[in-house]
């Protein structure tokens, strides 16, 4: 239960931080599914002025602006073998008390699009939530900020991240029209990121722990 009221304590700080406003419904963003397939391409760029292009970019193509907002991300370890195969995560949104519950499944790749089975509900109580998947033995491995900015272009959803270590890109929707998709936005979908960005985060929060070993200061947060 300790566990459970640090975890709830670092969820109720991050009401207070960084806000981009009102979040758009969820339902109007990109529905709430039960089991699907998910299709992607993730992209890295270099700095904020990347994103500003691309939100000019966007505009000028019509496309839709359907939400800002904060996101606090839990990964799941256990319990037994439920998360080997596996990736269980709850987002936050803005602080609570909403969140989104997502299972993935493994990923397989068409060229770099990444592709995975899908499963997401939305919780009208993501602290509750916390709470029950700890007392079913799920344990948090690890947690990250994301700022995201979401805009649906033709049909695709593309997502504008920050994260602690760095700005990105996703675009999703179907296979068949990301790569063409991408390279009209500027982004090759030769140079598309295969790892998630929770896989990402764990490997920063790594690097940091390593580094504030070899140094003995803890490295400041990037994004509020």
């Amino acid at each position: 239960m300790r566990a459970s009221r640090q975890v709830e304590t670092r969820i109720g700080q991050s009401r207070a931080g960084y806000s981009l406003g009102a979040m758009a419904p969820r339902a109007a963003r990109r529905p709430l599914r039960d089991r699907s397939i998910e299709s992607e391409l993730k992209f890295q760029v270099s700095a904020p002025i990347d994103h500003s292009r691309l939100r000019a970019m966007l505009r000028k193509r019509g496309a839709h602006l359907e939400g800002r907002y904060r996101e606090e991300n839990y990964r799941f370890n256990g319990p037994g073998k439920s998360t080997r195969t596996t990736t269980l995560r709850l987002r936050v949104l803005d602080g609570g008390p909403r969140g989104v519950l997502t299972a993935k499944g493994p990923a397989k790749f068409e060229g770099r699009v990444k592709i995975r089975e899908e499963t997401e509900i939305g919780v009208s109580d993501a602290h509750a939530a916390l709470d029950l998947l700890m007392q079913l033995g799920f344990q948090v491995a690890w947690s990250y900020p994301k700022h995201r900015t979401m805009w649906n272009l033709d049909g695709v959803a593309i997502t504008l991240d920050v994260l602690e270590f760095g700005w990105f890109v996703e675009l999703e929707g179907p296979v068949a029209v990301l790569p063409e998709m991408s390279r009209s936005l500027g982004l090759d979908p030769d140079t598309a990121l295969r790892e998630s960005y929770s896989v990402l985060a764990r490997k920063h929060l790594a690097a940091n722990k390593r580094r504030a070993a070899k140094t003995g200061v803890a490295p400041a947060a990037a994004i509020a």
